[in-house]
This record gives structure tokens, sequence and C-alpha cells, in this order.
């Protein structure tokens, strides 16, 4: 990692501590009425006994362990660039007796590296990213990376807000507006960047739309 990466990693570090720092206690509480389309895209994931699946962004947890009990064949990680976050997925985890079954690590979505940051002697048959790129300022080096550390056949899922198009214009003006405050910017290029890398005959994408294009979930399955 190069000195501007370190000095990124931690610059995001720090901030998003203190963004979630207090924002953890109660984050799995209020996502729940905006964050549409978790489960939608959890159950339609194609995830086989023995397989290896990475959540990057996993916050508190959530996702993670909602797989961990419909699969429990299955190893599973966890990678989030804030501690905060990280420590209340890791009480989640002992609390349930999973601490075994997911691996968590901090690190950054952009310079991600599983066999250096889970010290893993393969890649990932899954990675998914649950609303977690519309906080990633660079989300193409992070969907880079992302495939990049994929097998080959393996899938990545990303769910995140979509462009609303189905949707009364006041009330995406507004969301948009709300999700502003908070640095969240809908990555309204992330569907066609995919679809440019499917073009390049790298991999086979699906979407589908969740609540009028509210949110999108894309399925890109590597060649």
């Amino acid at each position: 990692m190069t000195k501007a990466q370190i000095s990124t990693n931690v610059n995001q570090r720090e901030r998003l501590n203190r963004l979630y720092r207090f924002q953890r206690h109660f984050y799995d509480l209020t996502r729940r009425f905006f964050l549409f389309g978790r489960n939608q895209m959890l159950e339609q994931m194609d995830i086989s006994d023995g397989d290896r699946v990475l959540e990057i962004g996993c916050g508190t947890g959530r996702n993670l362990v909602f797989l961990a009990k419909r699969y429990p064949q299955v190893k599973f990680f966890g990678l989030d660039a804030s501690d905060q976050m990280l420590k209340t997925a890791a009480a989640k985890f002992d609390a349930k007796d999973m601490q075994k079954t997911i691996v968590l690590r901090q690190g950054l979505a952009e310079h991600f590296d599983a066999k250096k940051g889970f010290a893993l002697d393969d890649f990932f048959d899954v990675v998914f990213f649950s609303y977690t790129l519309s906080m990633i300022p660079d989300w193409r080096a992070a969907i880079d990376a992302a495939i990049a550390n994929l097998k080959p056949e393996g899938s990545l899922y990303v769910l995140d807000f979509g462009d609303g198009r189905g949707l009364p214009g006041w009330f995406y003006r507004l969301l948009t507006a709300w999700l502003g405050l908070f640095a969240v910017r809908p990555p309204l290029e992330l569907l066609d960047y995919l679809d440019g890398l499917a073009r390049a005959e790298k991999g086979l994408l699906r979407c589908f739309p969740v609540l009028r294009h509210y949110a999108f979930i894309a399925e890109f399955r590597r060649f």
C-alpha cells in the first residue's frame, strides 16, 4: 500500500469512526425504515456449502448473521472501514456464538486484497455490497477490487439506491437531499459501469429494481 493509500485509509477510518461512534448503538433499529431490499438480495444469492462469502462494508454484521443462520456450512467474512461498527458486529457474533463462523477485518474496499487482508490461500465465491458503494467516493475502485478478489464464475452482488424513476419527483429529491447530509450519494452510473464490464466480456450482469427504482439489486457473475 502506498503512502497516499495509507493516508486515505487513516482519514476515512477516522471519519467513519466519528460518524458511527454513537450511531452504531441504534443503527439496525433505524435502517430498517429506509434500507429496503436487503433480505431480498440475501435470499436470492447463489451460495453453496463450502463457499467463502465476503460482505464489504459489513457494518454491524446484520446481513452476515442473516446469512450465517441460513447457510451453516459456509464461511463468512466481513470488511469495514469503521472500527466502531466492527466492535458492534463482533459483540453481536459473540452473543450468537458465531465468532468462529464469521471473520472480521478493518480496511478500505478500494484497496482490499483477500489474501493479505484475511490471509487466505484463494479468493471468494461471493462478494456483496449492501448500501455501501453510495458512501465510497471511489466506488469504481471498490468494484474493481471486489471483482479481482472473486474466483472465476464467482458472483458479485450490489444493493444500493437507484434513480427513483418510478417515484414522485418531490420524494426522490427529498430523499437525495437527506442522504447528502450524511455524505451518501446514489451511485447512478454504477449499473452503466457494470454493464461496461459485462460488454468487455468480464462477466454476466443481471439487474432487479426494488420499490419502483428506489433501489436496485445487481448480480455480476465473473467469467
